[in-house]
């Protein structure tokens, strides 16, 4: 892999979002084959701590604080620009419910400004971030774990997952024929350290039970936990999103980027108990809209990236909770003060 990135060296690399879990890694891979990165980003998706944590402020990067929606500050950043990793989103599904004006702005109207400014700008090839949320429940809901391809019809059942559908659709339709390269990157359940929760959401299962068996809180579990996510660990989650930016197989594609493989949120909890002596589990009734879930087909990813992701849920999850253990001052507070 380091092979086919070192292309990228010298070359200049924009990444909104690039201060959030996903965009730090991707950014520091990047530097490590001497891409000249800048990101954009408005630096208030997280406290300032988190972003710490991160890696934000290292240096080798050229931070820019600013809105995907400020026309005049995405065609600074992109002025020479070869290369675009758009991941810049308000990318919270329950906050994005809750908020559907910011989900508009963020994910609709700034998607629009960087599509059309990478465009005029001459950007080479752009990534968009998009995320398996498309999906929905798949084309059978009834059948229970599905195996998600790219040729099935999406079906979005959030205000951000039909955001991130708008925004793939306008990708296409905004780029071809321009001279910009695109490919699209539907994520799976990102997961790894140095991930924190936020509050009010009950995304990102790994850090949650992990976080709440560290402080002695139980580990709930919807419905006994039978729920299956792809969960996919950040460092792989960067490693293709930086070979989506080289390999031509990709260009004008859509890729799911997962394992391949389900696992349950029973599976993850029964993963983290043993570093948590006296966790317990919380058995909760499952709601009517949640998603027995699934995985993602893997054939385009194995074919177009020519990469397969390496870190397996036990030795991602291992990781975490190493890293929570080392880091005891990264559990929020609103956390610590309900147990």
């Amino acid at each position: 892999m380091t092979a086919r990135l070192e292309k990228l060296a010298g070359a200049r690399v924009v990444v909104t979002g690039g201060a959030g879990l996903v965009g730090s890694r991707l950014t520091a891979l990047l530097r490590g084959v001497e891409a000249d990165v800048t990101v954009l980003d408005r630096m208030d998706a997280y406290p300032e701590s988190t972003h710490e944590m991160f890696g934000a402020h290292q240096s080798g990067t050229d931070l820019v604080v600013g809105d995907v929606r400020d026309r005049e500050a995405v065609r600074r950043v992109l002025a020479g620009a070869e290369y675009l990793v758009h991941a810049a989103a308000f990318a919270d599904v329950a906050a994005c419910t809750r908020r559907p004006d910011i989900a508009f702005a963020a994910n609709v109207e700034g998607t629009e400004v960087v599509l059309e400014e990478a465009a005029t700008a001459g950007v080479r090839r752009m990534v968009f971030v998009s995320s398996a949320a498309v999906y929905g429940n798949g084309t059978s809901p009834t059948d229970g774990i599905q195996c998600f391809s790219e040729e099935q019809a999406p079906h979005p059942l959030s205000v951000y997952a039909n955001s991130k559908l708008w925004a793939e659709h306008q990708t296409r339709l905004l780029l071809a024929g321009t001279g910009t390269d695109y490919a699209i990157l539907r994520y799976f359940s990102v997961y790894g350290d140095p991930q924190v929760p936020k509050p009010g959401s009950h995304s990102w299962m790994v850090a949650w039970l992990a976080m709440h068996a560290r402080v002695g809180l139980p580990m709930h579990l919807n419905g006994g936990g039978v729920q299956v996510r792809d969960l996919v660990h950040v460092d792989d989650i960067a490693a293709a999103t930086a070979l989506a930016l080289v390999e031509d197989g990709v260009v004008g594609e859509t890729v799911n980027v997962g394992t391949g493989i389900p696992t349950s949120v029973r599976e993850v909890g029964e993963l983290i108990a043993p570093h948590f002596p006296g966790s317990r589990f919380v058995t909760t009734p499952r709601p009517a809209d949640d998603p027995l879930g699934g995985y993602a087909a893997t054939d385009r990813l194995r074919e177009l990236l020519r990469w397969t992701p390496e870190i397996t849920v036990r030795e991602g999850v291992e990781r975490y909770v190493r890293w929570l253990n080392a880091t005891p001052a990264a559990v929020p507070g609103w956390l610590t003060e309900q147990a």
